[in-house]
């Protein structure tokens, strides 16, 4: 049996989950490792440095934010790159400059050569986030996908973790540079990447790339046999996508994609201003320095559990709705968090604002991957990424600013609060219609376009 034209979007959308869609999680959730480890590793040296190099708390705070600006700047431009040039090749290239530059790290001999290397690595950090889910989002099938990326992305805690966890037992004995002599194992990785890594299937079939994308295809689904002479089309519209950034605000986007620049700032702010201030704001409420570390953990753990939740959630209805709630949620979870409370009901409600900031940033990408077509994915991720790390910057800045007003407990939290209100009403205000989900039906535009199929997927012939 052999075929004759093949719909690439409906072939990933309806496939069976395979030993090669394991593949691409596994490598995808190591590069999240890697990158979760490089961004944690500062704040495990960080005591170190600071006595070291006689840091003031306002210069550590500096030097912590030469990464997040790196970050911002890596997104934005890698992500557009990578819709011309490849997810792999930019993968591998984000890889490189964070695990490169990290290692680097460890021979800066003052502060400021030490955050100038942090903001080079910060662009790879960045960089990378907004193409590995990108290429997720292209394997994943439709009924798991949002499921798929929220696993991929606990890979963050996951290299956090491991950064705390070495750190406690190498840095007393080893000081702060065999941290960063660790974060260049990844760079013995990279030919292992560049294996057994797939580039995008949706970046291959717009570039013609017939028999890369025969072979891929027969690894998703065996029993379809393509070959060079098959035809690969997608339901995706390019015409008009050709420059990534400008197609953004094409085709009815340009509302939705503000509306994405706001959520993202919003909920980074709301994630750095927690995750900075958290134990800070407990301690004014009058809580132990034990317990408001261990509030810290809670909403951590919450992340973890809200951004999988969710996801599971997202695949059995739509992101939209789940993102508007879970905000809205969080926000009244922290204005109640305002309130003396027994304490189990105070960590379910840090647990419940965790879930609604790391969480919810997660499955933002999750969201933005999936409206965006493949020509542009990585760009729409990046930029909205890119101004979210906006937020992530202003976030801490703005909540010590705030602390210095000496307002009452409840008004602190209800200022963290409104953040979440204006992303929920952000998300909500999304238009559907502009998304590239929204037209993965065959209609009578696409079905003139070449080596595009109408239903079924995939038609045989003996």
């Amino acid at each position: 049996m052999k075929t004759n034209n093949i719909n690439i979007n409906e072939l990933v959308d309806q496939a069976k989950f395979t030993p090669f869609h394991w593949g691409v999680l596994i490598w995808c959730l190591l590069v999240i490792i890697f990158d979760g480890y490089d961004l944690v590793i500062y704040g495990v040296a960080l005591p170190l440095l600071m006595k070291e190099w006689g840091l003031s708390p306002v210069e550590a705070g500096l030097l912590a934010s030469t990464a997040l600006f790196g970050m911002m700047f890596g997104a934005m431009s890698f992500g557009t790159l990578s819709d011309k040039l490849g997810r792999k090749k930019t993968i591998m290239m984000c890889v490189a400059i964070f695990s490169g530059f990290t290692f680097l790290g460890s021979f800066a001999a003052n502060p400021i050569q030490f955050g100038i290397l942090r903001f080079l690595a910060g662009l790879g950090i960045g960089g990378v986030m907004p193409n590995v889910v990108a290429l997720m989002t292209e394997y994943a099938p439709k009924r798991i996908r949002s499921t798929l990326v929220a696993i991929m992305f606990s890979g963050y805690a996951i290299g956090g973790m491991a950064s705390a966890l070495l750190g406690s037992f190498l840095v007393a004995d080893y000081g702060w540079k065999i941290m960063f002599y660790i974060a260049g194992v990844p760079l013995l990785v990279l030919p292992l990447l560049w294996k057994f890594l797939p580039e995008s299937l949706m970046f291959l079939t717009q570039k013609g790339e017939t028999a890369q994308v025969a072979s891929i295809v027969n690894k998703i689904d065996p029993s379809i046999q393509a070959n060079a002479q098959t035809q690969f089309g997608l339901n995706e519209k390019t015409a008009g996508d050709e420059a990534p950034l400008k197609a953004l605000f094409q085709q009815n986007r340009t509302f939705s994609t503000l509306m994405f620049w706001v959520a993202f700032f919003m909920c980074l702010l709301m994630v750095y201003a927690l995750g900075s201030w958290l134990p800070k704001l407990m301690l004014q409420a009058g809580y132990s320095l034990g317990a408001s570390l261990l509030f810290l953990f809670a909403l951590n753990i919450g992340g973890m559990i809200g951004a999988i939740g969710g996801g599971v959630l997202a695949d059995k209805f739509h992101l939209k709705p789940v993102l508007t709630i879970m905000f809205a949620v969080g926000a009244i979870a922290l204005i109640l968090l305002g309130f003396k409370s027994p304490q189990a009901v105070l960590y379910t409600l840090i647990a419940i604002a965790g879930a609604a900031t790391i969480g919810s940033q997660i499955l933002l990408y999750t969201f933005v991957a999936q409206f965006y077509p493949a020509a542009v994915r990585s760009t729409g991720m990046g930029w909205a990424s890119g101004i979210g790390r906006i937020g992530a910057i202003v976030g801490p800045v703005l909540t010590g600013a705030l602390l210095t007003f000496e307002l009452p407990h409840q008004m602190n939290f209800l200022a963290i609060a409104i953040p979440g209100f204006i992303a929920a009403l952000a998300i909500f205000l999304v238009n559907l219609k502009a998304s590239v989900d929204a037209k993965h039906t065959p209609t009578a535009e696409t079905a003139d376009q070449p080596a595009t199929t109408t239903a079924p997927t995939y038609s045989n012939q003996s």
